[in-house]
């Protein structure tokens, strides 16, 4: 079994894999470490149809930009931190094969394969297509502590993610339908 760590330290992307083998004449775990420089500027995210990591730009934009882009009520939700009323979006029901992608920058999120029904009215994932591709902050709005789920590529807000979801994570990511849409 491979078990696999991975560091951000200065632009050098690490991943750090420990196999599971001991190490000739000790008990020390065998440990590889493949480093793949990040140009500045760039971001590390897994792309769903290519099936591998990809380098790309982190997208910014002014809030006009966005609001020529978006529906109102996209950006409500993707630029203003705004929530949709549950069992109303576009995939909150959706049971089809495909990706979840960010509605504002195209930017793959979750995958079908790991959305289940949590009975919140909102689509809900046990996992993000890849760690790279979503980023979580500490969220006090509301009078409660929240993890927000944001869009590593262009910052948009996503939803948030609970620590009440089935296995094998134990996480519900409980995104709003407005922030993504949905590829076959």
């Amino acid at each position: 079994m491979v078990s696999r760590r991975l560091f951000v330290i200065g632009g050098l992307f690490s991943i750090v894999a420990a196999c599971g083998r001991k190490s000739p004449g000790s008990n020390a775990t065998v440990t590889s470490v493949h480093s793949v420089r990040i140009p500045p500027g760039k971001i590390r995210l897994y792309s769903a149809a290519q099936r591998e990591y990809t380098m790309t730009d982190k997208v910014i934009k002014t809030d006009a930009e966005w609001r020529r882009q978006l529906t109102p009520e996209q950006y409500h939700v993707t630029r203003e931190q705004g929530t949709e009323r549950p069992f109303t979006g576009a995939t909150w029901n959706n049971h089809e094969t495909g990706t979840y992608q960010c509605v504002c920058c195209g930017n793959d999120l979750y995958s079908s394969q790991h959305k289940y029904e949590s009975g919140t009215g909102w689509p809900s994932f046990w996992q993000p297509i890849s760690a790279e591709n979503v980023t979580t902050r500490v969220d006090s709005s509301l009078f409660a502590t929240r993890t927000e789920v944001i869009c590593t590529r262009c910052d948009a807000h996503l939803g948030h993610v609970f620590e009440d979801g089935p296995p094998p994570t134990g996480l519900r990511y409980c995104m709003n339908s407005a922030a993504m849409r949905f590829v076959k």
